[in-house]
């Protein structure tokens, strides 16, 4: 008993070696199993130290060492594998070779049979998908058991005399199992311990990012302003739990939540010089209130301790502003909040840029349909009067109701800033566009509407149907000396909905500038709202037929 009461004093040194390890950065790929070679490497560094520590720490008994060696092999075989338990085994058994006495070449056998042992109870476990299995304590006990007895074993067949070995097996049989499968036990769960602690933290995190991007979408993509930011600063304080939030553009404060609110006020100008270098420099600045004196530069009796300013990006990479959380004196920022805080600034970055994206592609696409209104108005306006003037004279009713098809053409082009309409919507601006070209061309011009009425709900941007119409007629019939014929379809078709402007002249050439500007901007905005596999497509056949084809998903038809 006293030999095992020796051993377990040296087991409680090799174990606080390990405790101590277990807070360093090292440990913490251990915590895992890895194929990976620098995780195998990491696993062969660590294990062999503590294998050949435990020779160190063993003690002299019949020009032997009775040890905690195994637990070494052991741990670096069930946590590396074969090959790992293998050298660490290997590494262990020749440095104990090299220190002498009638067992050495025993030990060195038994040693590098111990780690490979570990790495064959790793590679049973990880074959039956039972991983978690090698983090247990009573699982590595077992093995630790079960490989000191192998060593016993081996020290009997190997250790000459047998007499000197029996002997030698006898005394220590008994401490050496107790201490190693002990030892190995708690070994092991120090390092389980470590990974618990890993696994909550990272489950802490990941929630707290994962709530911050749930709330916080779509918030500040709508502008980055004062009331974006205060919802914004008030979702990160409530979910990080830290003394304040605050966040500026590079010349003010825009939004601050918790302690100091009292003299941090929205609108004031920037006064803490940490917050103007981190905009100059555009660079992480953590004042932890110790080795970096963190006091507020607005009032001095601020409860205020410590800042993280992180600061915010934009479009090519320039600084925007800055996000900056507080902790309270005497209260120090936690591991997650530092790491989290970076996070939060690229989300709300991103979010900042996509809502600058939004707000270019809406102006742009403004100024898309004013290119179209500007190409369809002044022909059709000068075409409109002419017509209306000729038919006055003959017939005024029929003028009077030109007037009010060409008034309501205009007042629905001047709505055309909203985004969508229903087809129902774009076929009455059509048919008031249409009304003015068929009393101009007479009986030169006629149109057929087949349209599928379940889908006058179908939702689709503004203005697409009345520049294929406008082509039909001005780069195609117009152009003909016999009747001309435009033909508007509405149909579903293959898990799509298919629109046709069809014409009879067959006069469409993709190098015809003239007819190219509307049809390659309506297919721009079709794309844009329904992506890459819907839009517009042109086909021709020379001197017969000019089809206009708009591709629009069937999730989009809406009954109305």
């Amino acid at each position: 008993m006293e030999l095992v009461f020796s051993l377990l004093q040296q087991l409680s040194v090799y174990l606080v070696l390990a405790y101590l390890l277990s807070k360093t950065p090292l440990f913490l790929p251990i915590t895992t199993i890895s194929a990976r070679w620098s995780h195998r490497f990491l696993c062969y560094i660590i294990f062999s130290g503590f294998c050949i520590l435990g020779t160190y720490f063993g003690l002299s008994i019949q020009d032997a060492i009775a040890n905690t060696r195994a637990i070494g092999a052991v741990m670096g075989g069930v946590l590396g594998g074969p090959f790992v338990g293998f050298f660490v085994g290997l590494t262990g058994g020749l440095h104990r070779y090299s220190m002498g006495g009638f067992t050495d070449l025993a030990c060195a056998i038994s040693t590098t049979a111990e780690g490979l042992l570990g790495g064959l109870f790793h590679l049973y476990f990880v074959r039956k998908n039972q991983i978690e299995q090698l983090f247990r304590p009573r699982t590595v006990l077992m093995i630790a058991f079960i490989a000191e007895l192998l060593q016993m074993t081996i020290i009997l067949a190997v250790a000459k005399p047998f007499d000197q070995a029996y002997a030698l097996v006898s005394s220590i049989v008994l401490p050496m199992v107790v201490a190693n499968s002990i030892g190995a036990a708690m070994f092991m769960s120090i390092i389980q311990d470590r990974k618990a602690i890993y696994e909550k933290y990272s489950a802490a995190f990941s929630n707290k990012a994962l709530n911050i991007a749930q709330r916080s979408v779509g918030i500040l993509s709508q502008g980055f302003n004062q009331e974006n930011s205060k919802q914004i600063a008030k979702i990160i304080y409530e979910e990080t739990g830290v003394g304040a939030v605050s966040i500026t553009d590079r010349e003010k404060i825009l939004a601050f939540i918790g302690i100091g609110d009292d003299h941090h006020l929205p609108d004031t100008p920037i006064a803490s010089d940490y917050t103007k270098k981190a905009i100059k420099r555009s660079k992480v600045m953590y004042i932890d209130g110790d080795e970096h004196p963190y006091q507020c530069s607005i009032c001095e009796k601020c409860k205020l301790g410590s800042a993280l300013v992180i600061p915010l990006i934009g479009a090519n990479n320039e600084v925007i502003g800055t996000i900056k959380l507080y902790e309270p004196k005497r209260k120090l920022f936690s591991y997650i909040n530092l790491t989290l805080g970076e996070g939060i600034a690229k989300l709300l970055s991103n979010q900042i840029l996509t809502g600058r994206y939004l707000q270019q592609q809406s102006l742009l696409t403004q100024a898309e349909l004013r290119v179209l209104q500007a190409q369809v108005n002044p022909h059709f306006l000068f075409n409109a009067l002419n017509t209306i003037s000729a038919v006055i004279r003959r017939d005024p009713t029929r003028a009077r109701e030109l007037i009010q098809h060409l008034s309501q053409f205009f007042r629905m082009n001047l709505k055309q800033n909203i985004e969508q309409v229903t087809l129902r919507e774009e076929l009455h601006h059509v048919q008031s566009y249409l009304e003015i070209e068929l009393a101009r061309f007479a009986d030169r011009l006629t149109v057929h509407m087949d349209i599928d009425e379940s889908l006058y709900g179908l939702k689709l941007p503004t203005f697409t149907l009345q520049p294929l119409v406008e082509n039909a007629i001005k780069h195609g019939t117009s152009n003909l000396f016999e009747a001309g014929e435009i033909t508007i379809k509405a149909y579903p078709s293959h898990h799509q909905i298919i629109l046709e402007v069809i014409d009879n002249a067959g006069l469409y050439t993709e190098q015809n500038s003239n007819n190219g500007l509307g049809t390659t901007i309506v297919d721009k905005r079709l794309k844009n709202q329904f992506g890459d596999n819907f839009g517009l497509t042109m086909s021709c056949i020379s001197n017969q037929q000019t089809k206009a084809t708009i591709h629009l998903p069937i999730e989009n038809k809406n009954h109305a």
